[in-house]
């Protein structure tokens, strides 16, 4: 299994480098030579584009896991100014799998709470690879009631394969605060603005997503199981990833259409990773855009607008005829 996930991204970035070399290569000699080679460029474009919206959910959540892609921590340092770790959920001990803390978005003061994988060795251990204990969401939640007091917008960036399902964590009440984040966050009087950046997986995403509007970066994931987990328990095979995944209707198109997500951050053609810089640009003009909207309206309109919008998730209509 392991192996043929790599063997399909070594395949795709392959050829998406292939075309950007004879790209590359063509517009040099366009103007090194003076000559027009504009139709030869527009057909390996158009074939590019042709290669990438023939991407299927399968090949999407490889693209959303990859090691290159930028984490929480890297949007972070880059979108926003003066920020100001707050650790520790006042009850236990600091879970590093979630970063949260006080910034500034163009001079706007915000709260940030994140998920993060981690990048080395080291940080991914430290991080637990992304899978918060029950301490991260209860952190998650203290810093968002922070944010409630002190009248200031909250940005929570998703990249998660999951909470983590440790017997440890099961024991301290994971499930509970899940459950817990849920309901508080659909209670609270300021500006929510969700994002999920690469994984988005289970309750350990939602736990952070019950938002006023949820964004997508165009190749991230968002789903109730991973692809792995859901084939392994439908057709005891974990090998049937693939098929899973397009059962699970778990890409950022996918949800938009039914309405879970609001709205698509674009990404460079074949993910974040091969242009981190103008990803994170196009973020932050969508937390920009969006929290400018947000913050126009009251605290009632706000609670009230959130609980409808998850409350006609999944909603079924029946037609008399």
């Amino acid at each position: 299994m392991a192996e043929n996930i790599q063997t399909n991204l070594i395949n795709l970035e392959e050829k998406l480098n292939e075309i950007d070399s004879q790209i590359n290569k063509f517009k040099q000699i366009s103007s090194d030579e003076g000559i027009k080679l504009n139709e030869v460029v527009e057909i390996l474009e158009r074939k590019k584009l042709q290669l990438l919206d023939e991407l299927d959910a399968w090949q999407k959540t490889l693209i959303a896991r990859h090691k290159d892609r930028p984490l929480a921590s890297d949007y972070i340092n880059s979108v926003f100014t003066g920020f100001t770790a707050l650790c520790g959920d006042r009850h236990i001990m600091d879970d590093h799998a979630i970063i949260s803390g006080m910034a500034y978005l163009e001079g706007r003061p915000v709260v940030v709470v994140a998920q993060d994988k981690g990048r080395t060795t080291e940080e991914k251990v430290l991080r637990n690879f992304g899978m918060p204990h029950p301490e991260g969401y209860r952190k998650a939640m203290r810093v968002m009631k922070f944010a409630e007091k002190f009248n200031r917008p909250i940005i929570t960036f998703i990249d998660t394969p999951g909470a983590y399902p440790g017997i440890e964590a099961e024991e301290r009440g994971q499930a509970l605060a899940i459950a817990e984040n849920l309901r508080d966050m659909s209670q609270l009087a300021v500006p929510v603005l969700a994002v999920v950046l690469g994984e988005g997986g289970s309750g350990g995403a939602l736990a952070l997503s019950v938002a006023d509007r949820i964004l997508m970066l165009k190749y991230s994931i968002y789903s109730v199981i991973s692809p792995e987990g859901c084939a392994s328990i439908l057709f005891r095979d974990a090998g049937k990833a693939p098929l899973a995944a397009a059962a699970l209707k778990l890409t950022a198109d996918d949800l938009y259409k039914f309405k879970i997500i609001d709205q698509i951050i674009n990404e460079p053609s074949g993910g974040a990773h091969r242009d981190p810089k103008s990803t994170i640009e196009n973020v932050k003009a969508a937390l920009i855009s969006n929290l400018d909207e947000l913050c126009k309206k009251d605290k009632n309109e706000l609670v009230k607008g959130r609980y409808k919008k998850f409350r006609e998730m999944g909603v079924f209509c029946s037609f008399e005829s």
